[in-house]
This record gives C-alpha cells, structure tokens and sequence, in this order.
C-alpha cells in the first residue's frame, strides 16, 4: 500500500496544481520568516536602547548594534532549522488542491467535495506548525543525548507528526474528522511508516521542500485504499 500510494504521488509532481501549490508556500514561508527575522532584530534593539551602560565600563553606544547583528545572524541560523517545518505547516493550508488534483486524475468517479473553509485551514495549520516546531525543538535534547540515533529519532519524530498530519488531511475531505481518527487510529503503525518514507528526504535540502506536496498526495491514495479495504471488509 505504501508503496504503490508513494510512486503514484511521484509520477504526478509535474502537475501544474502541484507547482502551484509549492511555489505559494514557499514565497510565503520566506515573506513569514523574513517579518519574524525583523520583528525579533527589532525586539532587541528596542530592549537594548541606543545607550547602555556597562559594568566597569560605563556607558557604550555600539551595544544596540551588536545585539541587532547578533540577533540577526542567531534568526539567520534558526530559520534555517525552520524552514521545513515552516514550509509543512503553510503548505498544508494549500494541500486540499493536491488532494483534488490526486483524485481528479486517479479517481475521477468520486462526488465532489467542499472546499475546506480559510479559517479550518488556518487554525489546522496554526496548530500543525506550533507541534511541529515544538516537537522539533524538544528533540533537539534528544539529538544531544544521544548523537549517533539522532538522525533515527528526527525520523521516526516527524515521520509520526506528517503521517499523521496528512492521513487526517486526505481522510476528512471524504469521511469528516470523527470518522478520518478512527481510520488514523486503526491503520497508525502503517501511517507511521509512511510517514517515515516522507520524512527521510527531510535531510535533503531544497528536497524537503516538495514533501509536503508528495505527502499530500501518497497519502489521499493511502485513504482511498484503506477506504476500499474498509469497505471490503464490510461487505
């Protein structure tokens, strides 16, 4: 199932809604990490002041200004660590057309859906990026605990957090949220592992920034194929 769902999603990336989708995530990911980036810069330099007293030394002038290239240079680095988490959670606001893309061309019989509206997308993905980027840093005390696993545990963490993300994304188009938990919950280990198969690419810079994308679409062939097996079962 897996890897079925993962080369029908790959032989579709060159779909126009596809790049579509990924080049508006992108520029807003880059437009929100740049404000955050000038907002914090601002922050400090405003905290800071234009004069400052040190002990010792007395009063200095150029305090504003390392602390503004200081903050600079540690937004620099962070958005760097965030990016792909950034990236996910925008995206995700956008993978309804994946998902419709997905099922005009594989399965053109199905009724059509409702869009889902602005503000469930938004809150869904306010709400995915707080976990994904809490998670990530919380792992970061794993990462040094134990170095040698820490590529491991970087994928099993979000191997968990975009299968489960996505699953629930393709399912609740179809089945609603109560019904799309129930599914999650019966076929987790599979939708792990799925997961997982998004999640190692993460490592692969410029890469990573089309797993959204190919997440979306695996995993609306995923709900489809558990779906039938559902309803096979049922019969």
């Amino acid at each position: 199932m897996i890897f079925q769902s993962f080369s029908l999603a790959l032989g579709q990336l060159g779909d126009r809604r596809f790049r579509r989708v990924l080049l508006l995530g992108l520029a807003l990911t880059i437009l929100l990490l740049i404000a955050a980036s000038a907002g914090f810069v601002w922050l400090i330099g405003a905290m800071v002041g234009d004069d400052a007293s040190l002990p010792f030394i007395g009063e200095v002038t150029w305090l504003n200004d390392l602390a503004s290239w200081t903050s600079a240079l540690l937004m620099m680095l962070l958005s760097v660590f965030l990016m792909v988490p950034v990236a996910s959670a925008i995206t995700s606001m956008f993978l309804d057309e994946v998902a419709q893309a997905v099922e005009d061309k594989h399965y053109p019989g199905l009724p059509k859906v409702p869009g889902v509206p602005f503000g469930d997308a938004l809150r869904d993905t306010v709400n995915f990026l707080g976990v994904l980027i809490g998670a990530n840093v919380l792992a970061l005390l794993l990462y040094l605990m134990f170095a040698p696993m820490a590529p491991f545990i970087f994928w099993a963490l979000n191997g968990f957090l975009l299968g489960r993300e996505y699953f629930m994304l393709a399912a609740m188009r179809r089945v609603g949220r109560t019904r799309a938990k129930q599914l999650r919950s019966q076929y987790s280990t599979t939708i792990w592992m799925a997961g997982t198969l998004m999640a190692i690419p993460l490592s692969i810079p410029l890469v990573n920034l089309v797993i959204p994308i190919l997440g979306a679409a695996t995993f609306t062939h995923m709900f489809h194929q558990v779906q039938a097996r559902v309803q096979s079962v049922a019969t």
